[in-house]
């Protein structure tokens, strides 16, 4: 593959003032095939952005703890299908939040269906996010409730918006899955990573919390300024959490997650059986549509469609668009994102899996997508 087409689309983001720095990177099933770094981790210092760069990557925790929680169902000790309330009893008796009374106070009912780890893990579980769902956002400050944010367990005890099954919402729901992956491991979901996912895939950077080690390689996070300009905005670990969040708690690098990739690109290697990464690309919601995230909250995230247009599904883990990208991403091909702009897909029919690592809030900043277009284009047309 051709360096110079990714290089000048990464670069021209950073000249363009669209980013401080990025880093992207392309495997397929034999090894690395590409790696670029360009720009700094700051505006504000002059370290550059280096390839094994420590970016908070958020949400593309999620699919690691959906292979943890997979796991633990080839080994029996959990099941896709049955009540998760057996294993969590937080979730045996949850409650639909069915609106508000005259005086603010919320009106619930009892779910009818009940909340199952293949729920959880393709979010048609009933839960939401307070920075997507306006509804739960106005639920949390009636209640004086946190925000699962916060990192404090009470911030998972959230109503239901809707009935198990009903629809497709990004959520919590992975979260609680790592809640599961802890409850029968007996083991806490770092160490667990370490011990089955991480560690047998050679991650090393792949951590909750990157440590003073790994300060000098952090990326700082950014937002745009009312000009149009970049401006760091502090972002640190949460020191001492009351769970570790199985939906978004990893730091990672490029180099790290297309291991990751990798193992998914070779049907599982030496963690998964191959059957299980088949059901990890294919359809696992039905007729309910995926891939679309609303916004109650600017600063956070941008009202968002992955595949405009398609039908889009959801596996376990991943998302799926069921025909093909602009620019030559097959059909069925796995994806997903990180809040803070990053970026990943997995193309088993072209044998290719790329990831591309930003550092910008809020999640559909317009020139942060660009430059993930931009470099997705220039993959396909140099490979």
């Amino acid at each position: 593959m051709k360096q110079d087409m990714v290089r000048a689309v990464l670069e021209n983001a950073v000249s363009s003032g669209a980013v401080a720095g990025v880093v992207a990177a392309v495997t397929n099933r034999s090894g690395t095939i590409l790696e670029v770094a360009a720009g700094r981790q700051s505006v504000d210092a002059p370290e550059p952005m280096e390839v094994d760069s420590v970016f908070w990557v958020a949400s593309m925790t999620k699919a690691l703890t959906t292979v943890a929680a997979l796991q633990l169902v080839e080994e029996g000790l959990l099941t896709l299908n049955d009540p998760i309330g057996k294993i969590l009893p937080d979730l045996a008796n949850p409650v639909v939040l069915e609106g508000f009374a005259p005086d603010g106070s919320p009106i619930t009912r009892p779910a009818e269906n009940k909340v199952t780890l293949g729920r959880l893990l393709t979010h048609t579980a009933g839960f939401s996010y307070d920075f997507a769902n306006a509804d739960l956002a106005r639920y949390l400050k009636v209640t004086n409730a946190p925000s699962a944010a916060s990192g404090q367990k009470a911030g998972l005890r959230q109503p239901l918006l809707f009935e198990p099954g009903a629809r497709w919402e990004y959520s919590i729901g992975i979260d609680w899955a790592g809640q599961a992956v802890e409850a029968v491991s007996g083991r806490r979901l770092d160490d667990y990573f370490a011990g089955h996912v991480t560690g047998p895939l050679g991650m090393n950077d792949t951590v909750f919390n990157p440590g003073k080690a790994r300060a000098p390689r952090r990326a700082a996070m950014h937002t745009r300024t009312p000009e149009g300009g970049l401006a760091v905005v502090p972002w640190e670990p949460r020191p001492a959490p009351e769970f570790l969040a199985g939906g978004a708690g990893l730091y990672s690098t490029a180099p790290d997650y297309l291991a990751f990739m990798r193992m998914i690109l070779n049907d599982g290697g030496e963690i998964l059986l191959p059957e299980t990464v088949a059901a990890m690309g294919t359809n696992q919601i039905g007729k309910l549509r995926a891939g679309v995230i609303g916004s109650a909250d600017p600063a956070v995230i941008a009202p968002s469609d992955f595949y405009p247009g398609m039908d889009a599904k959801w596996g376990l883990g991943f998302l799926l668009n069921p025909e093909p990208g602009p620019f030559g991403r097959s059909a069925n091909s796995l994806t997903w994102a990180g809040l803070p702009n990053c970026y990943y897909w997995i193309d088993p029919a072209k044998g290719i899996a790329a990831v591309i690592l930003m550092q910008l809030l809020p999640s559909g900043d317009l020139p942060a997508l660009k430059t993930y277009a931009g470099f997705e284009a220039a993959v396909y047309a140099s490979l």
